[in-house]
């Protein structure tokens, strides 16, 4: 940890008294991706002294030091980390702004980022869009689909707009508006010639004794596998395969008598009965509630908001994958 540090207490107009410039930023970027002064600064088309200087003088006026220099390259220590954050947020901003303005020109409605869990993206997702194109037909959506570990950050990033998913553990709930929606149903799928494939009610002991293809430990369908297990008294399957790749998954399940764990509304979209079977289990599957996630902090953009209103509106009209 650095030592503390004389600095004082910044005023709210800081970055005037200090003179930041987006030079500053950026080079903030590429110190943090580099770790190196040289190769930053030539990112950057400057010379390692003028960089050095940059770096050098805004220090200077802040009173503290935000990047260490080592023998071996700089890094940032807790207050460059800092800086580092909230640099990529500015410009994330800046790309965004300018991406919207060049949409609104174009006569368009402007872009908006959404990212989504899985099972959103095969139901909800899809009906907001379809309605999107009717409503806004000039509005540029982009849709990323990740687990929620990856997704949440990049929302605090400014990366996305909003996010379906679920706030991961180690995150401030006190960031963010989260508009639940609802728990995950989860099934169980087999190969339509598989041995249990047409057994009434397999136990989950009879599952076990096949190959799985799970997503990785700590993943939260992988949680509900083994916490599920755990509470019946059964050891884990001796063979299991770790992908997050549902499409890996469903091609070994189609080649072989593994078993995999994917949401209803996966299933329902890519199993087709002809070639699949959804094996009854002893006890309704779910993981814990997901939502319609943004920053407390920030506006949204009028296409986010758009795209919002009637992602809201899908919602409570009783989408197919809402509980109930």
């Amino acid at each position: 940890m650095t030592r503390r540090s004389a600095m004082g207490e910044l005023p709210p107009d800081w970055f005037l008294k200090v003179r930041l410039k987006l030079r500053h930023l950026q080079l903030f970027l590429a110190l943090d991706d580099h770790r190196n002064l040289h190769r930053a600064a030539a990112s950057l088309s400057m010379s390692q002294p003028a960089a050095s200087k940059l770096l050098g003088e805004l220090e200077g006026r802040l009173g503290v030091r935000l990047f260490e220099r080592h023998s071996r390259g700089i890094e940032p220590n807790w207050y460059g980390e800092v800086a580092v954050r909230h640099a990529r947020n500015i410009l994330s901003s800046l790309q965004q702004t300018g991406d919207e303005l060049n949409a609104l020109n174009a006569g368009n409605a402007g872009a908006v980022s959404i990212g989504t869990v899985m099972a959103p993206a095969v139901t909800l997702i899809s009906r907001a869009l379809e309605r999107v194109h009717h409503q806004l037909p000039g509005l540029k959506v982009n849709v990323d689909v990740d687990v929620s570990p990856a997704l949440v950050p990049r929302l605090l990033e400014g990366e996305l707009d909003m996010v379906i998913s679920r706030i991961p553990a180690g995150f401030d709930p006190g960031h963010f508006v989260f508009e639940e929606i609802g728990e995950e149903a989860i099934s169980v799928v087999c190969r339509r010639g598989h041995p249990l494939a047409d057994a009434a009610s397999p136990s989950l002991a009879e599952m076990t004794a096949y190959p799985w293809s799970l997503q990785p430990p700590g993943a939260l369908m992988r949680q509900r596998v083994d916490h599920l297990l755990m509470y019946h008294d059964l050891s884990p399957p001796t063979r299991i395969i770790n992908t997050s790749d549902i499409l890996v998954s469903l091609a070994l399940v189609a080649n072989s008598d593994t078993l995999t764990v994917t949401s209803r509304e996966v299933a329902e979209l890519l199993c087709d009965p002809q070639r699949f079977r959804v094996l009854p289990t002893e006890e309704a599957l779910s993981v814990q509630p997901y939502g319609l996630i943004t920053l407390r902090q920030k506006r949204l953009s009028p296409g986010a908001a758009a795209l919002t209103t009637l992602l809201r509106d899908v919602i409570a009209e009783g989408w197919a994958g809402a509980p109930g």
